[in-house]
């Protein structure tokens, strides 16, 4: 590396090979096996090197769809340290989903698990990709064989501006959009919250997040590595289990659901959190009835913040001062915000308007999509968020509604338009329109009203669309109750009235498949 890339790179800067770590626990997993940073640092070499063995160079892709291990970890920082393109894949995608992706990507090498690995290498080779290598829960694989040994990979030269991942969110069009996110976007947002949020080596993360999504990826491992501070590391998040974590943690973060489920218990309370100082909450919006009584059991005040896949985080609550329900907080230092109407006029405090915000940790570009990036952009800089916000008198922000219909189920992103297109399709179906309705475990349900044809009775068009969308959808996506109506709400111009079917069957009780 240069001397500018070593000391701008994320990589350098997340501090993985530093000699005064090598020592220190950076995880434990949840078999007891405790990783060290010297560890993580060896398998991320040796990772690096195979990758450049393999023929990878720096802006290629690597798509990745595995299970969660400390070798999927070290393989995600790997890339990041040879100037790979790092593409992860939510576990949940279906072939259908998956041939979208690769076709996009265009990645080089696609890393599956291996009970995945036939479907999927044939899936690959018909793409294009050059190789399917494999990687378990337990770091077995193909892509763990024959690995040189750490600390001999050479690596490329990584600058600031590189592409450090390629990370795809759906557009009310239907079609997902691959959002590149540089090594200065991540890095520059993972030094604010390490600072904002007060870590340090002292630290103990409860991480019970996925490691395909911003969330757990990028916001969670980059705090704890940045600060060189530790992780109890689990392949998915269990209360019970969770909770008797808590008692070896300082810091948890968590999507809604998660506490929604510790509240469940009836045992949680301040007792059971006794070492914590400092729950955070994001991906999905955080009902202030649970904000209330999270802090009633505990006295805790659940800590909000604000982001998405293009930005990372904006938005947060204050480590210090006062957390208000209800809403995210301040800009983070750096990042700019404004809230217009739609004819681009800022809009007068406590009014609602469209979300905009500029800084550092804004994307560079949507994949192969130069007018929709400039779309989305304004004309001095800002990214228009799709979200709708206001800002109090003390200007903390609240985040309260969304523009695109977007749906978020246990903190994971539904897009309507996606699930619609599939419906449509189905025999059977005249029209469709796909909503969210309210769950006290997910937040939000996915719900389908659909329009028959008349050409299959009731029962058998839920039989076949429950089939239907089995084979197309991962399950996070699958409406989970389908309602059956004449016609769609319409407003003078033909828009359905998405609104209207929110508020006519608010109350209807949504069954889990």
């Amino acid at each position: 590396m240069t001397s500018n890339s070593i000391e701008n790179n994320l990589y350098a800067r997340l501090g993985i090979d530093k000699p005064e770590r090598a020592q220190l626990a950076v995880l434990e997993t949840e078999n007891g096996k405790v990783w060290t940073y010297g560890d993580l640092s060896a398998m991320a070499q040796s990772l690096a090197q195979k990758l450049l063995d393999l023929g990878v160079r720096l802006g290629d892709r690597i798509s990745v769809q595995v299970g969660k291990s400390p070798e999927a970890l070290a393989l995600y920082l790997s890339c990041l340290r040879i100037g790979a393109v790092y593409h992860p894949l939510n576990t949940a995608y279906s072939l259908a989903e998956l041939k979208y992706f690769l076709e996009n990507a265009a990645p080089r090498l696609l890393i599956c698990s291996p009970e995945n690995e036939e479907p999927l290498n044939a899936l690959a080779q018909a793409c294009g990709v050059e190789a399917t290598l494999t990687l378990d829960i337990e770091g077995n694989g193909s892509l763990m064989k024959d690995l040189p040994p750490g600390q001999t990979c050479d690596p490329l030269s990584v600058e600031l501006s590189t592409s450090a991942a390629l990370l795809y969110s759906s557009g009310t069009t239907g079609r997902p959009k691959g959002i590149v996110l540089t090594h200065q976007n991540l890095a520059s947002n993972a030094e604010v919250l390490v600072k904002l949020w007060g870590f340090s080596a002292d630290d103990v993360l409860l991480h019970c997040l996925p490691i395909y999504h911003v969330h757990g990826l990028f916001v969670a491992c980059h705090c704890v590595l940045m600060s060189g501070a530790s992780m109890l590391w689990n392949s998915a998040f269990e209360a019970n289990s969770a909770m008797a974590q808590l008692q070896r943690a300082s810091v948890m973060m968590g999507v809604p659901t998660y506490y929604t489920r510790l509240l469940a218990l009836p045992e949680f309370n301040a007792d059971s959190c006794g070492s914590m100082r400092l729950f955070i909450s994001g991906s999905a919006p955080l009902l202030s009835s649970t904000f209330a009584e999270f802090e009633e059991r505990t006295g805790h005040r659940i800590l909000e913040r604000y982001g998405m896949t293009e930005t990372g985080m904006s938005i947060s609550n204050p480590l210090s001062g006062e957390r208000k329900a209800g809403t995210v907080g301040f800009p983070l230092p750096g990042v700019e915000l404004r809230i217009e109407d739609d004819n681009g006029v800022t809009v007068p405090a406590g009014e609602v308007g469209n979300l905009l915000v500029k800084g550092p940790n804004v994307f560079k570009e949507y994949w192969g999509m130069p007018e929709k990036t400039a779309a989305d952009f304004t004309q001095d800089g800002f990214f228009k968020t799709g979200d709708l916000a206001s800002i109090d008198p003390e200007c903390y922000v609240a985040i309260v509604g969304r523009s695109k219909d977007l749906i978020i189920t246990g903190g994971l992103n539904v897009y309507p338009k996606e699930i619609e297109l599939a419906i449509d399709r189905c025999e059977g179906v005249l029209e469709s329109a796909v909503i969210g309705l309210p769950d006290d475990d997910f937040g939000e349900q996915v719900v389908a009203v659909v329009v028959p044809d008349g050409t299959l009775d009731s029962e058998a068009l839920e039989r076949r669309l429950r089939s239907d969308m089995q084979e197309i959808l991962a399950g996070f996506k699958r409406p989970k109750k389908y309602i059956l109506l004449d016609g769609l709400p319409r407003n003078a111009m033909g828009k359905v009235q998405k609104a209207l079917l929110r508020e006519r069957f608010a109350s209807e009780t949504v069954i889990t498949e």
